[in-house]
């Protein structure tokens, strides 16, 4: 049984080994990004004179005219005649990222091409049909390696809604420059994390899992920002299942009073405090070294989404134990030995303590379980 489980953590580990779309000789080499976005009008009364020569309509219900682009010239209206496509078959809805692969006129002829409709507001009286709004479009990458980052791209595509209007007068001071920075500001935010911390990602995955406060001192917002943002992408918060009764897995479920886990990025490398970690996330640092070195972040991506879920697998089978060890003194016993074996036992007690909470039977199985764990533990890993 545990041979098995230690073969799926090394097949989730190894996940760059096996997975074609992240392979390649290019990988290290700086991923090219392009954007455009489009005005788009379904007002049925545009008149065709009055659209211009950089606009496309398909069935003389819409427009969709350019207003910026960084795509090659005669890439462009390929993926213009796309989108077209994409309005005239109600593909597109308002504010909901659409992501898809585009053959294109360049060098990478094929992209991950993530859009989205951000509509106007509309009046009452303004005819059923009628409408109009932006399309923007992030190419750059797959299709798979996006969809990674969709909920980070919808956020960022949100972020510019209140930079648009019909005139575009602040084009170049704000809008050209916010899409500019797409892929720097929603997909290599791990990427820089993981790059600043190094061997000590461990202690920020630890801290992710535990629900452990994360303060940066000595950086700039950016860098806060960004490790805020990696704490919560290898949280488990949401994925969890939770008992209604117990609260929710923010709440303190432990007696002892939390300490927080701080970096200090005014020395290089930077100073980690109260770093607590444990053998399940040092196993999974050289994954991720090894991802970043090759710059790659979708795979650093990919890695963490692939720790997450060894992580819920692990708390599964530990609820599964405890139930059965209610019954069976074995089961208890089993479950002893998958917790030493898994090298993570504090967490996920502690995430057993806050889902059980009101249960009596499973409280007295899990006291019984840290009383054991307590007795043979060594420390924890602390540098």
């Amino acid at each position: 049984m545990f041979t098995s489980q230690t073969s799926s953590f090394q097949e989730s580990i190894d996940v760059e080994e096996r997975d074609a779309d992240y392979d390649g000789d290019d990988i290290a080499q700086q991923i090219s990004c392009y954007y455009s976005i489009y005005f788009y009008d379904s007002t049925r009364s545009v008149a065709w004179s009055e659209r211009r020569a950089d606009s496309t309509s398909l069935q003389d219900d819409f427009s969709l005219t350019l207003l910026d682009s960084s795509l090659p010239p005669e890439a462009e209206p390929q993926l213009r005649c796309y989108i077209s496509r994409r309005l005239s078959k109600g593909a597109l809805l308002g504010g909901m990222g659409n992501i898809a692969t585009v053959d294109l006129s360049v060098p990478e002829q094929a992209l991950g091409c993530y859009c989205c409709l951000l509509e106007r507001e509309t009046s009452p009286q303004q005819p059923e049909g009628d409408g109009s709004g932006w399309v923007v479009c992030l190419l750059g990458g797959t299709e798979k390696g996006l969809n990674l980052f969709r909920l980070e791209l919808d956020k960022y595509v949100q972020g510019l809604r209140d930079s648009l209007s019909p005139e575009m007068e602040n084009l170049d001071v704000e809008v050209r420059p916010y899409l500019s920075r797409w892929y720097e500001e929603s997909v290599m935010h791990i990427h820089r994390v993981v790059q600043m911390v190094q061997e000590n990602v461990c202690f920020l995955l630890h801290a992710a899992l535990s629900h452990t406060t994360v303060q940066v001192t000595g950086a700039d917002e950016r860098t806060m920002v960004d490790v805020s943002r990696f704490i919560k992408a290898a949280s488990l918060l949401g994925l969890v299942q939770e008992n209604p009764a117990s609260g929710t897995l923010c709440r303190a479920v432990s007696e002892d009073p939390p300490t927080d886990l701080i970096i200090d990025c005014s020395t290089i490398p930077p100073t980690i405090t109260n770093a607590v970690g444990n053998r399940f996330c040092e196993d999974w640092n050289q994954a991720f070294l090894n991802a970043a070195e090759r710059c790659n972040p979708f795979l650093l991506r990919q890695i963490l989404e692939n720790f997450k879920l060894k992580a819920i697998q692990d708390m599964n089978t530990l609820k599964r134990f405890i139930r059965q060890a209610e019954m069976s003194h074995y089961a208890l016993f089993r479950c002893c030995l998958f917790l030493q074996s898994c090298g993570n036992s504090g967490v996920l007690l502690q995430n057993a303590r806050s889902e059980h909470r009101g249960l009596p039977e499973a409280c007295g199985i899990i006291r019984v379980l840290e009383e054991f764990l307590g007795e043979q533990a060594p420390p924890p890993v602390i540098p």
